[in-house]
């Protein structure tokens, strides 16, 4: 670019990470579904905004809302211990390809 700054790609112009953003999404709301249905008012204050997060942010934002959504996940705080292992683990799965993605993504970007 002239200026000498990057254009900043927009999530439909990387068609695989939106996908997955979407599919994150997704599987949050079931997370965030279940954390309502058990009462558990701090999962779901925590969980509220990520699904909206994951369908919207551009690329930099959702990169930190995965990450967001990643840290529930915590070795003595979790989510896998409000919600159904089956709510939980499929979240955390599309979580983790999503960040994937964004991360081969970065390194391709930077070559």
């Amino acid at each position: 670019m002239p200026d000498g700054h990057a254009r900043v790609r927009a999530r439909h112009e990387l068609p695989e990470i939106d996908a997955a953003a979407l599919e994150a999404a997704r599987a949050g709301d079931l997370v965030l579904a279940a954390a309502r249905e058990r009462g558990s008012e701090r999962w779901v204050r925590y969980f509220a905004p990520l699904p909206d997060r994951l369908r919207d942010e551009p690329l930099a934002g959702l990169r930190a809302a995965a990450r967001t959504a990643r840290a529930a996940y915590g070795s003595k705080d979790s989510i896998r211990d409000a919600v159904p292992e089956a709510v939980a683990e499929p979240f955390l799965a599309t979580v983790d390809r999503l960040l994937k993605l964004i991360a081969r993504w970065e390194a391709r970007r930077e070559d």
